[in-house]
């Protein structure tokens, strides 16, 4: 009797490949099949649209989306919840005008706390999780708005700035570890997570464009018979709607694959070579004017912001390359890209070190500073990968794997920021 062979815990686009190129093999899908069954159905929806003319596609098809009498119950009750999770959060969001509260200190320190641990149990719900898990995460929650909103009340504390700006970080890492599950050690899991914030970026950007399209049109509706909404907007429309934008987005992605399925590759590939074109001609006009980032805060900043930016398009470019292996080409402009990052890095490192050497050590100079050097490492560490694929030494898998693994080091200087900056810097 022939041994049936173990499939190893793979990520959704390996699953993807592994269905395609084993049509033909029933017993090969049979086995991929029983070892990861909701990974199996997941990227077999994904891939089906591609693979839909084949017979044992259309029947794999029926038996994973089978017909049931109560499906449109379940739909209708997982829209119910989306629901509830709206309203809810748009409670959340509501807290300032029902307690009197001041508005911008409370979305400075709360903004995290309006959908995250809602989206949290969501995942829990989706993966089954047992409630003391579901506790724990929710723990995490409760501990860090305790926390933050003990700090003291100053408009000028850096300290407090900087925590709320890496607080938002940290509970989002709680999220990936919600949509993970107990399998913190995987690898591919951690990486379909950052997958899935590409995707849900895009959700995100059509729904925002919707919202915004729809509004537009409603005020003009409503100013023609000279009725003004923007109060009703200001305080209810917009306290609610906002919110629903990350929820609905989260909901979509997850039950709608296929939506953005085909719009993230486009994306990756277009604007990988326009960032590095506007990246390589930004530093040769640097070069051309003499302009100074030592002396120039708001020169830093941008530099930070874009280093960020960047970072982001790496890992969706590098995202669509394991899923869809493209062209040469597409790995030299993608390894340009990290070398001219590195570039600019180096450069904003060296400029937050010479503001350091000169005025001193202050919480947002050791923060731009870390997050630097952690970046900058990331950076090297990818580039080396991406180098080492380029020259056929190694998969492009390999630099999924580089990406996710370093994603706990941003968990832990977010942490830090939060939790120990303050105490260090005296609440300054």
């Amino acid at each position: 009797m022939k041994e049936k062979k173990t499939v190893p815990t793979s990520s959704l686009a390996t699953m993807q490949e592994e269905i395609v190129n084993n049509l033909g093999d029933a017993q090969r899908l049979e086995s991929l099949y029983q070892e990861q069954k909701s990974l199996f159905r997941q990227a077999f929806n994904l891939a089906y649209e591609n693979i839909k003319q084949d017979a044992v596609a259309r029947v794999w098809h029926a038996r994973l989306n089978p017909v049931k009498s109560g499906q449109n119950g379940e739909i209708r009750k997982e829209w119910l919840l989306v629901a509830l999770a709206i309203v809810v959060a748009g409670f959340i969001a509501k807290i300032p005008g029902f307690t009197g509260q001041e508005p911008d200190l409370f979305y400075q320190r709360n903004v995290g706390f309006i959908v995250f641990p809602i989206i949290a149990s969501y995942f829990c719900w989706k993966n089954g999780l047992s409630m003391v898990k579901w506790l724990m995460v929710m723990t995490v929650f409760i501990i860090a708005a305790v926390y933050i909103n003990l700090l003291p009340k100053s408009t000028n504390s850096d300290t407090l700035i900087l925590a709320s700006i890496h607080l938002p970080m940290l509970l989002w890492s709680v999220v990936g570890i919600s949509f993970i599950g107990a399998k913190f050690d995987n690898m591919s899991l951690r990486f379909d997570f950052l997958r899935f914030n590409g995707d849900l970026a895009v959700m995100m950007a059509i729904l925002l464009m919707a919202g915004v399209v729809m509004t537009s049109i409603t005020f003009g509706l409503f100013n023609l018979i000279e009725i003004d909404l923007a109060y009703a907007f200001e305080n209810y429309l917009a306290v609610w709607g906002i919110p629903a934008i990350p929820i609905l987005a989260v909901y979509l992605v997850l039950t709608n694959p296929q939506l953005v399925n085909k719009i993230s590759p486009v994306i990756a590939r277009i604007f990988t070579p326009m960032v590095l074109v506007i990246l390589v001609s930004y530093l040769t006009a640097v070069i051309i004017t003499g302009k100074d980032p030592y002396n120039n805060r708001e020169f830093l900043l941008i530099f930070n912001v874009l280093l960020i930016a960047v970072m982001a398009i790496i890992l969706f470019s590098t995202s669509e390359l394991v899923k869809n292996p493209g062209s040469k080409i597409e790995k030299i402009m993608l390894t340009a890209l990290s070398v001219v990052t590195i570039a600019i890095n180096g450069i904003a490192l060296s400029a937050i070190l010479f503001r350091i050497s000169e005025w001193g050590l202050t919480p947002n100079r050791f923060a731009v500073l870390g997050s630097n050097i952690l970046i900058l490492v990331h950076l090297l560490l990818v580039t080396y990968r991406l180098i080492r694929s380029l020259n056929g030494k190694e998969e492009i898998e390999k630099v999924e794997r580089t990406i996710a693994a370093y994603v706990p080091v941003y968990m832990i200087w977010a942490a830090m920021v939060v939790f120990l900056f303050p105490l260090m810097f005296g609440f300054k």
